[in-house]
């Protein structure tokens, strides 16, 4: 056998490997589907009506779970917390108050750190959520409700290393999560809220005034009876569209350099005729509380680079460009 082929040949093996794990945590959570009841529907019930926070635990592999729940939760408007049962038994467990949840992840059930707890949990009447793959174990008898995350066999080869297991809980405390957010009508702008920050948190949040220009410096208008010279001066130094005011400052129109092109295609002499037979009559202007990502749309729907923002009664308050739309990252 060559080189070649050997190396061929582990590859192969490799990639089936990979294979046959994803299979069976895929499996594994597809079981916990088929396997969900009305205890589901209790469990999430019974978070909705805390008037506290969802305090998980969990150790080791079921700790690194627990951590991440905690977050999960947290961010889809459940106020959530990890609490390591170690440190809770050395003073960490003062976090908990009336009011709280516990949501217990042991893939045994008889975990001693966990089962330390339990009498403190008792004494404060704190309902308890248990996660486990074994319904007759200890914690499953303590706890208030309790779910099935058991799996038929673990990803690893020995079938000793948790890898479906914390997969299915994992998926479980998701399910979880998710359900009780549709419960609570959690939406996007509640989201929002909470991610401030990052691309996700401007897309969400930010509205045409986070956006627009209004240094009276950089706003070019025009009067309509202005000639086109000043028009082609403007359009030359503010980005190429300028808004046409009257009087009373309300936008009547906007003149961008390829309406000035096609009006002088067709009169040479264009440079002493007036704005105003010029402008495009019917521009697109937008309001300035109207969502960021709603005017991105419409601009490149429409095809323009540029809108002048106007208050209710039409009156020009600043411009909005489309690469400070892109600029921000809001695409």
């Amino acid at each position: 056998m060559t080189d070649r082929t050997a190396g061929v040949e582990a590859n192969s093996r490799i990639i089936e490997r990979g294979r046959e794990v994803l299979r069976i945590e895929s499996e594994s959570v597809a079981s916990l589907a088929e396997r969900l009841d009305t205890t589901f529907a209790e469990a999430v019930r019974l978070i909705d009506s805390i008037s506290g926070r969802v305090v998980v635990t969990g150790i080791g592999k079921s700790g690194n779970v627990a951590r991440k729940l905690a977050s999960t939760f947290s961010s889809t408007g459940t106020p959530a917390i990890f609490l390591h049962p170690v440190e809770a038994a050395h003073g960490d467990v003062g976090v908990l108050v009336a009011g709280d949840l516990v949501l217990a992840i042991s893939k045994s059930g008889e975990s001693e750190e966990l089962e330390s707890l339990m009498p403190v949990i008792g004494r404060l009447g704190i309902s308890v959520v248990a996660l486990t793959s074994e319904t007759g174990s200890s914690l499953a008898r303590r706890a208030d409700l309790v779910l099935d995350v058991s799996v038929e066999i673990e990803a690893c080869p020995h079938d000793l290393a948790p890898t479906a297991s914390t997969t299915a809980t994992l998926a479980m405390g998701d399910a979880l999560a998710m359900a009780l957010s549709e419960v609570r009508g959690f939406g996007p702008e509640d989201f929002a809220r909470l991610h401030p920050g990052g691309d996700l948190g401007r897309r969400l949040t930010w509205t045409v005034r986070d956006v627009m220009i209004t240094d009276e410096d950089r706003v070019p208008r025009l009067e309509p009876d202005r000639d086109l010279a000043a028009a082609m001066h403007e359009i030359a130094h503010r980005q190429g569209t300028v808004p046409i005011v009257n009087a009373d400052a309300r936008v009547v129109g906007v003149i961008t350099a390829g309406d000035l092109t096609r009006y002088a295609d067709a009169h040479p002499d264009f440079l002493g005729h007036l704005v105003d037979r010029a402008m495009n009559t019917s521009p697109k202007t937008i309001e300035p509380e109207a969502m960021a990502t709603d005017a991105l749309a419409r601009m490149q729907e429409h095809g323009i680079m540029a809108m002048p923002v106007v208050d209710p009664e039409h009156r020009l308050l600043g411009m909005l460009h489309l690469h400070d739309l892109l600029k921000a990252r809001l695409a």
